[in-house]
């Protein structure tokens, strides 16, 4: 619309600045018999240029000679056909007048030179056809991030379901993994428990005869000297004793049951038992505390 606007301004100064041609009349020769003669001459008026901006107008030099003053174009109006004015005829002993043809030459003016409706018609569709088609890569290019981030955000969906799926089957697997865990603790506890329920039945002695215990180490039984001095040569002496094995075998206790009538032979059998140790006794297969009684016979050498 700019270019149109230019246009016009443009063509309003070159017509401003146009120099109107100078008509001079010349006189015509006379010809007899003079005849009437009918000059007529249509020009074209350029159409009227519309949406032109205003021009101040630039003075032109006054021309030297009679100038027909510059016509203002109108639109679509005839120019009246000029008539020669018929002379009368000269009589007869007389002059005959002349007449001037004051026919004027009417000049055209220079068209405005003006915008096709079809070009601007076809500009028009074309702005709207570019429009048209930087709206619809504009939409497309929406859709396309539209779908872009509808993809990226199905993604981070479905990777965050798999990771949920897989963050609950390693909570199930924790729990599982606890619960054998808690399952056997608790059967190691009851073990534990019932190795110590054992324990405390085992600690109750058991008794036990001589013939149940087996000596892991048989202590040395041998008459003392010091029992010789009430003693006769080949009598021999019985002590009966009671002793109390731990689950180890060893022996921690030691009573006398039954006195061979000689005292320093009691203590001593006493004392002698003790470098001894039993293998453990056991009952159901469990090692248990157990009380043995052990008669001891010694002969006087």
């Amino acid at each position: 619309m700019g270019c149109v606007v230019a246009i016009h301004l443009m063509t309003a100064i070159v017509l401003v600045m146009v120099k109107t041609p100078v008509t001079t009349i010349k006189p015509l020769k006379i010809t007899p018999p003079i005849e009437i003669q009918l000059v007529s001459e249509v020009t074209t008026i350029a159409e009227p240029v519309t949406a032109v901006a205003e021009v101040e107008p630039i003075k032109a030099p006054k021309p030297q000679s009679v100038s027909v003053a510059e016509e203002k174009p109108e639109p679509k109006k005839a120019v009246q056909p000029v008539v020669k004015k018929e002379t009368a005829k000269p009589k007869v002993g007389t002059k005959p007048t002349t007449t001037i043809n004051t026919t004027t030459k009417i000049v055209k003016d220079k068209p405005v030179i003006k915008q096709p409706i079809r070009s601007q018609e076809s500009d028009a569709a074309a702005q709207e056809s570019a429009l048209a088609a930087d709206n619809e890569r504009k939409i497309l290019a929406a859709q396309a991030e539209k779908a872009t981030q509808q993809a990226h955000a199905k993604a981070m969906r479905e990777s965050q379901a798999v990771a949920d799926a897989k963050a609950k089957a390693d909570r199930e697997a924790q729990a599982e993994s606890d619960a054998k865990a808690a399952r056997e603790a608790a059967q190691a506890a009851a073990r534990e428990k019932a190795n110590q329920q054992a324990a405390a039945a085992s600690n109750t002695p058991v008794n036990f005869t001589a013939t149940n215990a087996n000596w892991a180490s048989a202590p040395n039984f041998s008459f003392p000297a010091r029992a010789r001095r009430a003693a006769k040569s080949g009598e021999t002496f019985r002590v009966v004793l009671i002793l109390q094995v731990n689950k180890q075998g060893g022996i921690d206790n030691v009573s006398l049951a039954q006195s061979s009538g000689n005292a320093a032979l009691d203590r001593e059998a006493q004392q002698q038992v003790r470098s001894g140790k039993f293998k453990p006794f056991t009952k159901h297969g469990v090692p248990v505390v157990g009380n043995v009684t052990l008669p001891i016979s010694y002969a006087v050498p």
